[in-house]
């Protein structure tokens, strides 16, 4: 099987020309092609081929279970789609799990990349969350690993707990996070960001994502942050976003939507030759 290796901040990611390859079982393979010591290592194997007037991407985490979005790969999708051929100008129609998307190249030469990441959904049902499905879950208390936490949840395609601390670097995030994702609150799991306010306009956070752990960067994880700081009175809508892994800019928009700005790499092209 040939393979593409992309990153973007870190969060990185094994695309795979799926009208060229194939696989008895994508959830198995991509936990094989993710395994960091016996495969190529990944945090998430994703899927490409072309699909009406733009291309349509599948996403199997790590563990196998299928993202409905991923904001770090969507920024890496056009760089793709430009090399091999099925791009012509800087913007991309991107079909999602979680609906369509729009991607632009906004600086060739830093492989700039901005995804209009379309507009948060708010609801428990949307996101989606135990509780009346008609309301919001904005500073609700969860238990885990001994302690409560208050947290906002916010869906960006994909679900997400974002709880605002102090000082970021008491989190024990390998802890808590697993038990805040399988937590009974979340009938499919839950992305879960950290995030401390550093200054106006600047949030540093961390993450444990869904079927992947602990990551570099979480792109739809960093429009949720954004999101939930807006919603509890602790930033403007326009913040950049430190992560482990890099920075993001992130702007919830006037007319509802929520843009991310940040980079995108190509690492290596090679062919897994192992039986999946």
């Amino acid at each position: 099987m040939y393979f593409d290796k992309y990153q973007g901040l870190g969060n990185d990611f094994v695309f795979v020309d799926a009208e060229r390859e194939t696989a008895p079982s994508w959830p198995q393979a991509a936990r094989v092609l993710c395994e960091r010591r016996l495969g190529i290592g990944a945090d998430g194997l994703v899927l490409l081929r072309r699909y009406k007037d733009g291309v349509e991407m599948r996403i199997f985490n790590a563990d196998g279970s299928e993202a409905e979005m991923c904001g770090n790969a969507s920024r890496c999708v056009p760089l793709f789609a430009r090399e091999k051929g099925w791009l012509s100008g800087p913007r991309l129609l991107l079909y999602t799990a979680a609906g369509p998307v729009i991607t632009e190249i906004i600086n060739e030469k830093e492989n700039l990349v901005c995804v209009d990441m379309g507009a948060p959904r708010l609801l428990r049902a949307e996101i989606p969350m135990q509780g009346n499905p008609s309301e919001q879950a904005v500073e609700v208390v969860l238990q885990a690993a001994g302690r409560k936490w208050t947290g906002t949840a916010v869906s960006m395609g994909n679900p997400h707990f974002v709880i605002f601390v102090p000082d970021i670097n008491q989190v024990d995030l390998a802890v808590v996070g697993p038990q805040l994702e399988t937590h009974a609150a979340f009938p499919k799991k839950t992305n879960v960001e950290f995030v401390q306010k550093l200054a106006d306009g600047v949030l540093r956070m961390r993450v444990w994502e869904r079927g992947a752990g602990i990551t570099q960067a979480c792109g739809t994880g960093s429009c949720a942050a954004l999101v939930a700081a807006v919603l509890t009175g602790r930033s403007s809508k326009e913040a950049r976003l430190l992560l482990d892994g890099g920075e993001l800019l992130v702007r919830w928009a006037e007319d509802g939507h929520v843009f991310m700005t940040g980079p995108a790499q190509k690492v290596f092209t090679g062919e897994y030759s192992y039986a999946l």
